[in-house]
């Protein structure tokens, strides 16, 4: 069995990029596939109540227990303010450089056998995700494909097929653009937006991700994603 290695970024912040990470991982446990994940920075943290955080989601989906641990194995840089993580990082008096993130993911990544190795991001594609760095420059330092993470809002089309552009200029290889559904009632119509965003992203597989239990969506995406590495 091949290894796949994907990166799963956000058009947007708070778009759901946790909720398409842990279907992904998972549908990958239920077809019997070894899964591993990082979300290397995350901010927001409560460390007296992070169950229901992103690190907390993930070690869940990855069916690991809610330790320090594990924590730190997939988290490492935490930060209490739901701000920007430079900017977080400032509050605490803590540097943030890009450099340590992009070892220590690449050394999680070189020793990993897992299946299915999830590298998460922080905020939207260009969101500041250290002192002198965005989402995109890790991105592109990793040298991952991608799955693209959008929404469901009124503006998301744009939101999302800027974001596609902008990774197809950098040279990043995108596998799938995901849609999140919008949780709020007056959103647009969700099958609506899917079909415009499917219509403007080219050969780029699009797939609705409503937010309920995961079920086709995420199995077809680990088809797309495994598939590209087969």
């Amino acid at each position: 069995m091949s290894r796949t290695r994907i990166f799963v970024a956000g058009s947007h912040t708070d778009i759901g990029k946790t909720f398409v990470a842990c279907a992904l991982a998972r549908a990958a446990r239920a077809a019997a596939l070894s899964v591993e994940a990082l979300k290397p920075i995350a901010s927001g943290f409560d460390a007296a109540d992070w169950a229901d955080s992103d690190p907390g989601r993930l070690l869940a989906a990855l069916g690991r227990p809610l330790a320090e641990a594990e924590l730190d194995r997939i988290t490492p840089w935490r930060f209490q303010a739901p701000l920007a993580p430079p900017t977080a990082a400032v509050l605490e008096g803590r540097p943030l450089p890009l450099q340590p993130v992009i070892d220590f993911c690449g050394d999680r990544l070189a020793e990993s056998r897992a299946n299915l190795f999830i590298v998460e991001g922080v905020g939207g594609l260009m969101s500041p995700i250290a002192d002198d760095a965005t989402g995109l420059d890790l991105m592109r330092d990793l040298g991952l494909p991608t799955v693209l993470v959008g929404g469901g809002y009124l503006g998301a089309i744009s939101h999302t097929l800027t974001a596609l552009e902008i990774l197809r200029l950098q040279g990043v290889p995108v596998s799938a653009v995901v849609v999140s559904q919008d949780a709020q009632p007056d959103a647009p119509d969700f099958a609506a937006t899917v079909g415009l965003i499917r219509a403007h992203a080219g050969s780029t597989p699009v797939l609705g991700a409503p937010r309920i239990e995961a079920t086709g969506w995420a199995r077809d995406l680990l088809s797309l994603v495994m598939s590209a590495t087969a």
